[in-house]
């Protein structure tokens, strides 16, 4: 039986981070696992950047995801698979 293809929307994913940050480096790496294109900001040299993660998630922590406007704060794989709709 064939299987019906489905053409995948790219979520819109963002990730706040430094490069310092071992919980960031860990999100990144999950999602390249799942071949999941990202934008990656590094807020340790981008103060504009900075300023919108706290204003978005209320944090000053790293790593905070935006996929599709879903913050996610810190690396909370079930968050992220549930966002993106992965298993």
């Amino acid at each position: 039986m064939a299987e019906a293809k489905q053409k995948k929307k790219k979520a819109k994913v963002r990730i706040y981070s430094t490069p310092t940050c071992s919980y960031c480096k860990a999100a990144k790496e999950f999602l390249k696992e799942n071949k999941i294109e990202y934008e990656d900001i590094d807020v340790s040299k981008n103060q504009t950047a900075a300023q919108e993660m706290i204003e978005k998630s209320g944090q000053m922590g790293v790593p905070v995801l935006d996929i599709e406007g879903t913050i996610i704060v810190g690396f909370d794989r079930d968050a992220i698979k549930k966002a993106l709709k992965i298993k």
